[in-house]
């Protein structure tokens, strides 16, 4: 069955600017996902990479910290598995273990500072919510009988601090 020019449009769109996926763009659409994968190959070759577009678009949109954020999220993931295959591996020595461990590490924390870097909304966000994290872990442990109160403040604090830094 062919389709409208404009159908083929609004798939490029809702995959560049609504930054869907091709399954789903092709779902929502009402086309099929391999019709969708060759429109995109086929502008590809005709000089419009749909993939560029679509990086450009999030990047131009604000929409770089929602990569960062994600990339850390399956990076501290990769972390903590590679971290348990390096414990449980019976064939790797002591000294390799460290040195794959320090490596991951030293990784990691050039991760974090980057990071850091690229977001500093999100930093000063994370950092807002450790600090009322542990304020609400003092009040439990040291003042318990303000804990009902501060739980009442805090709730629409929390609104407050994501305004601020959200």
């Amino acid at each position: 069955m062919a389709h409208a020019e404009d159908t083929r449009r609004a798939v490029r769109a809702a995959y560049v600017f609504d930054q869907l996926s091709l399954e789903i763009a092709s779902a929502k659409l009402g086309v099929p996902f391999a019709t969708v994968r060759n429109w995109k190959r086929a502008a590809k070759e005709l000089g419009d990479d749909w993939d560029k577009a679509r990086a450009a678009q999030m990047m131009a949109g604000g929409g770089i910290e929602d990569v960062v954020r994600q990339t850390l999220a399956v990076v501290v993931q990769q972390v903590q598995a590679t971290v348990e295959a390096i414990q449980l591996a019976p064939d790797m020595r002591p000294e390799a273990k460290v040195q794959a461990l320090a490596s991951l590490a030293d990784a990691y924390n050039k991760l974090m500072a980057a990071s850091r870097r690229l977001m500093p909304e999100t930093d000063k966000l994370a950092v807002a919510t450790e600090v009322v994290i542990k304020l609400g872990e003092f009040v439990r442990t040291k003042h318990p009988r303000h804990a009902n109160a501060f739980t009442e403040i805090l709730e629409p604090f929390a609104d407050e601090i994501a305004m601020a830094y959200g």
